[in-house]
């Protein structure tokens, strides 16, 4: 249905059907006017992901990237796709400077790894790392994930042109997705663009939506997201 013919969000949650008995007015007034919201940002994000697809082409990625995949072969980026064109990559913080993973990427990667299996029959998904892919492989292996493709990236030109390597040496991660067109040539489709100075006052920098499980299904609580608490590698 266009978005000019939708019914009035407001009509849409006065349907609501509260799931237990006994609320109160006030509480039943206020689930009502937040069902509306959720509507309405549901519509938003609908809006968000068509104006994504429409984005005219991308850059040419013209330099010669160079990567070791699961097999250790050497590879441009070119050769990641397999037989998909379109590629999502996450560049996650684990160079070989890090005695153990990011707590946060780790995190992510482990929701992604549940449905990683199901992501590679539409386009192919590659995590890039700075240390070698058999160190990448042993800490999978130490986690359990069995779905997700390691790469190394050879050399920091990858990471220096993206800006994610840091004066003090840390690493910032990058979730970069790259369209191949029907004569080979890769460009940039979209890459995540909202940098820690975007964020908002009191707010850890993400992206909307946030594509990381953990804080969508803490967002649903009545705690949120807390803060002085961050995921860990070991509990």
């Amino acid at each position: 249905m266009p978005a000019e013919q939708n019914q009035p969000a407001t009509e849409l949650a006065a349907l609501i059907q509260l799931p237990f008995p006994g609320a109160t007015p006030e509480y039943a007034q206020a689930r009502r006017a937040l069902l509306a919201e959720e509507i309405e940002l549901r519509r938003h994000m609908t809006r968000v992901v068509e104006q994504r697809r429409a984005l005219p082409p991308g850059p040419v990625i013209g330099k010669d990237y160079r990567f070791k995949d699961e097999q250790g072969f050497d590879t441009g980026l070119a050769g990641l796709f397999g037989d998909k064109d379109t590629l999502v990559s996450y560049f996650w913080m684990y160079g070989p400077q890090r005695e153990r993973p990011c707590p946060m990427c780790t995190n992510w990667l482990g929701a992604v790894n549940g449905n990683a299996a199901d992501i590679k029959q539409r386009v192919a998904l590659k995590v890039f790392g700075r240390s070698p892919v058999e160190r990448q492989y042993a800490f999978a292996q130490e986690r359990g994930w069995r779905d997700l493709n390691f790469v190394q990236t050879v050399g920091d030109d990858y990471a220096k042109d993206l800006g994610l390597l840091n004066p003090d040496g840390s690493e910032s991660p990058a979730l970069v997705v790259f369209r191949k067109d029907g004569d080979g040539t890769v460009r940039l489709f979209w890459s995540s663009a909202m940098r820690r100075e975007m964020a908002d006052p009191g707010q850890d920098p993400r992206d909307a939506p946030d594509i990381a499980s953990l804080w969508s299904i803490l967002d649903l609580t009545p705690g949120g997201r807390g803060t002085d608490w961050y995921p860990k590698l070991q509990y």
